[in-house]
């Protein structure tokens, strides 16, 4: 799997400390101590001691002296045992929230993703796009799920509910959920003309809350992924309403491995994010159909939606969706 650019730490030192008219990454000592409870790393600890002393500068060469010694996107992240926040009807939850990549931008410089979702820049994605840390991840099973977001206490906030859709991992979350935002999601979030000035902020508190997705005019859209061969087939599977997400996908031939009756589901394996695969130990027979569940269980059959004729690196849309 990709490795991905949502790290806590790294991308808010290139883009927060350097503002234009002053060091953004200041915390005095209550804001670092506050973002420090219940997590205990080494990360904050170095902060909040070098905020005691009084010294901005010292502050941000501790958090870079982490920062050397884990490496951008490599360590050990952390992890939180928490209970799952990602149900329906759960209502708003406390979380926090980074950005990174372009400030107007979809959040990867690629505008891809630990999911393994293409343009996320363009419909119907448009840059809305975030990284969950893991109780939204859910280790690729949280790809594709929607959440509104809205922040109030930051004074550049509007209020106003925005939705995001989960297109990335985030490796080194700064709070029990974390939302590492795109730069366009983040400052979507932000009264009129304080977009920049919000994303200044830098790390904010804000509320969270699962919805249903809703993708007009779409039918779920499977891509199968390069490499795939006659006795390997993956598949990226996207654009579900409701839900969002996928636990499971199953793959049916056209006719069995040994010219025996049609209508056996082989099960699939989850490659990383929402790729899925299938390893064989013959030569598949297409064209096949696709069943796929969703988080809630419901499920769904694409029939013959991959043709005989497929090919790696292309996209086959089916003529089913949630509803």
């Amino acid at each position: 799997m990709p490795s991905s650019s949502c790290v806590a730490g790294q991308e808010r030192i290139l883009i927060l400390p350097i503002g234009s008219s002053a060091l953004v990454l200041y915390y005095d000592s209550r804001d670092v101590w506050e973002m420090e409870q219940g997590q205990g790393t080494q990360f904050f600890e170095l902060a909040r001691m070098a905020a005691r002393m009084g010294s901005k500068v010292a502050a941000i060469l501790a958090i870079l002296s982490v920062l050397v010694v884990h490496g951008s996107c490599k360590g050990h992240p952390v992890n939180y045992n928490v209970s799952d926040a990602s149900a329906y009807g759960s209502g708003w939850l406390p979380a926090r929230a980074t950005w990174y990549g372009a400030p107007t931008g979809a959040g990867p410089d690629d505008n891809g993703g630990a999911c393994g979702f293409k343009n996320v820049n363009q419909y119907p994605f448009s840059s809305m796009t975030s990284c969950g840390n893991e109780p939204i991840f859910k280790d690729g099973k949280g790809c594709g799920s929607c959440y509104q977001i809205r922040c109030n206490k930051d004074p550049s906030c509007s209020g106003n509910i925005e939705t995001v859709i989960i297109t990335d991992m985030n490796y080194y979350p700064v709070a029990r959920y974390h939302f590492d935002l795109s730069g366009t999601a983040f400052g979507a979030m932000a009264k009129p003309g304080l977009n920049d000035k919000l994303r200044h902020s830098g790390i904010i508190d804000i509320q969270f809350r699962r919805v249903p997705c809703n993708y007009p005019g779409l039918k779920i859209n499977f891509h199968v992924e390069e490499g795939s061969n006659p006795v390997y087939f993956a598949v990226l599977v996207e654009y579900e309403d409701l839900d969002g997400d996928v636990v499971q996908v199953d793959l049916m031939e056209s006719k069995s491995a040994y010219g025996g009756a049609t209508g056996v589901w082989t099960p699939m394996r989850e490659s990383w994010g929402s790729i899925w695969r299938l390893d064989s130990n013959h030569r598949l027979q297409a064209p096949f159909s696709l069943r796929i569940r969703s988080d809630s269980g419901k499920t769904l059959v694409a029939n013959n939606v991959i043709p005989a004729n497929w090919s790696p690196n292309s996209n086959y849309r089916s003529i089913v969706q949630f509803s």
